[in-house]
């Protein structure tokens, strides 16, 4: 049996050639939930799914960054251990970043893809060539993203974005096939 996912071919068209991804963390790669202690934010939850996504993407080709509003030794430490390099940590204006990030990888904004969830990250979102957002995003947001995940931030809705590029770009049977032999 081969791969059996399915994405419109004008979503895979427009997700061609992606070779950086911009994700925000609070509502993207958590749900959004904030846990504080005594001494301020100490945990964090993220899904398994979603970092295996990004794995896979970097095995690809395709490099993730993350700019985000926040920053905590949980998230410094998940990051760390899915290997990924390009962040931005208390960033509220996340445009700069973004911009600092492509300069540095020699990329442009139309090998660039967005993910998010609120406000804040609608600068990127909107300059990149393509722009996804998790099931229970703002409206806002949520209508302006080309690609609308069925999952919710937290909750698989990174690897089903990760899921979308990797069979935009021609990757995803590949990779699959290692862990089918």
């Amino acid at each position: 049996m081969g791969p059996q996912l399915n994405f419109a071919p004008d979503i895979l068209l427009k997700a061609q050639g992606i070779k950086v991804v911009f994700l925000d963390v609070d509502g993207v790669l958590t749900d959004g939930g904030l846990f504080f202690g005594p001494d301020g934010e100490a945990l964090k939850r993220f899904n398994t799914l979603d970092g295996h996504g990004l794995k896979l993407l970097q095995l690809a080709g395709i490099t993730p960054a993350v700019i985000t509003g926040r920053d905590s030794p949980a998230l410094r430490a998940r990051l760390n251990a899915l290997r990924i390099e390009h962040a931005r940590f208390g960033t509220e204006d996340k445009l700069p970043a973004a911009n600092e990030i492509l300069a540095n990888l020699g990329q442009d904004w139309q090998q660039a893809a967005a993910m998010g969830d609120d406000w804040p990250d609608l600068p990127v979102m909107l300059k990149s060539k393509f722009a996804v957002a998790p099931q229970n995003a703002h409206h806002e947001v949520a209508c302006r993203a080309h690609y609308l995940t069925q999952a919710h931030g937290g909750a698989g809705a990174v690897r089903e974005a990760c899921d979308l590029l990797l069979v935009a770009s021609g990757r995803y049977t590949d990779l699959l096939t290692n862990y089918l032999l």
